[in-house]
């Protein structure tokens, strides 16, 4: 399976992107489907995901701004991401990931960059 993340871009504080992420095969195969960012300087912190049964989890950070769903039919996840502020800015890594594991089976995409102006 491979992941192309794409929706990034500029967007202005307050302002909303979508970015989606579309897998080359069945996204059932994993666990749970993420997105992660990793902003200049820092390490890279999970931003949400969505298990295969929908269970979802958010980073303290983007709860109630960023919301996470999945398309399966089309093997695409989205992240919806409103109310953005200048700290959202990072580049965004969708995941999909093999829970039980060290993180050898994880798949990457990589990576959209999302910069968020005052």
């Amino acid at each position: 399976v491979q992941l192309v993340e794409s929706g990034g871009g500029l967007a202005q504080t307050g302002g909303s992107l979508r970015l989606s992420c579309a897998a080359s095969g069945d996204i059932f195969d994993f666990n749970a489907m993420a997105w992660y960012r990793q902003a200049p300087g820092k390490g890279r912190e999970l931003v949400a995901w969505m298990t295969s049964d929908r269970i979802t989890k958010y980073a303290d950070s983007v709860k109630g701004r960023f919301t996470i769903s999945r398309d399966n039919a089309k093997n695409t996840v989205y992240l919806q991401m409103n109310r953005l502020t200048f700290e959202d800015t990072a580049v965004y890594y969708c995941a999909a990931l093999k829970f039980g594991g060290l993180g050898e089976d994880d798949v990457w995409g990589q990576g959209t960059q999302v910069t968020v102006s005052s």
